[in-house]
């Protein structure tokens, strides 16, 4: 299902410091992070469908995604994955490709798309639920936000705990650097579940408590489910992009990172 936590344009180094976990069963085929075989776009890749729910491109370009929340899915919808890409490979701003995917938004399951171009300082929110309302398209503030399984900086127990979390951790550091692992640690690995009365009420009870915390993991009739990805992507004043992904693979967790500096902003 996944959950972010981001700073946008809100911090004297870091134009941008996204957190990120994805929530997958563990048998999923997925690739690490990774510069894709075009070269212009780097991210993990789901193997199954092809697309991704976080990543980014040499000119400064980045998108990530979360699966809304809901009772029934339509097996023959698009695959929400290849949104991101989608954005990537284009190049229209992210205002310009969020109202363009107006036209097709409804032939996906429920997401919550967020496009960013940093070169220009614009990110956009795009989501298609809840069902039957109008395509939500917002410019995103600069400041804090998180992003679970609902509209942007829902009061979900999950998101308002992590968003807390990340405020703290924040303070800390004051206006200097941020140590990315640290926060990965700290923040990202929390299994702290909501109690039963702030649930949603959407799915069933117990599935909703499993999918509480900010760290999930769930036993289920179809294998493990949960968190088996925790990224980091940080852009800092002088463009220097930084992916690290700490990732499980065949039941050990793995660490890769990658650094480049973007095109526009050298």
């Amino acid at each position: 299902m996944c959950i972010a936590a981001f700073i946008w344009q809100a911090h004297p180094l870091y134009p941008f410091f996204l957190l990120q976990n994805r929530d997958e069963y563990h048998q999923r085929p997925t690739k690490p992070v990774a510069w894709w075989d075009s070269g212009e776009i780097l991210g993990g890749r789901d193997e199954l469908a092809g697309g991704t729910w976080l990543a980014c491109s040499r000119t400064g370009r980045v998108a990530f995604l979360t699966n809304v929340l809901e009772l029934h899915t339509l097996p023959e919808a698009k695959s929400r994955g290849d949104l991101p890409v989608l954005f990537l490979e284009s190049t229209k701003s992210p205002m310009e490709f969020a109202e363009e995917l107006v036209t097709e938004a409804h032939q996906y399951n429920g997401f919550n798309l967020i496009v960013a171009d940093v070169s220009s300082k614009s990110m956009v929110y795009v989501s298609n639920r809840p069902k039957g309302e109008p395509i939500t398209i917002q410019e995103v503030s600069p400041g804090i936000h998180v992003l679970s399984n609902a509209k942007l900086d829902s009061p979900w127990h999950k998101a308002q705990r992590l968003g807390l979390n990340f405020r703290e951790q924040l303070a800390k550091y004051g206006k200097g650097q941020i140590p990315v692992k640290e926060m990965v640690e700290k923040l990202m690995q929390d299994s702290v579940k909501a109690d039963k009365s702030r649930l949603p009420g959407i799915c069933s009870l117990d599935w909703e408590f499993d999918l509480s915390s900010v760290f999930v993991e769930v036993d289920t009739p179809l294998g493990l489910y949960g968190t088996r990805s925790t990224a980091a992507l940080t852009i800092d004043e002088g463009g220097k992009l930084s992916f690290y992904e700490k990732y499980l693979e065949e039941d050990t967790w793995k660490e890769k990172s990658e650094k480049f500096y973007i095109q526009k902003l050298k």
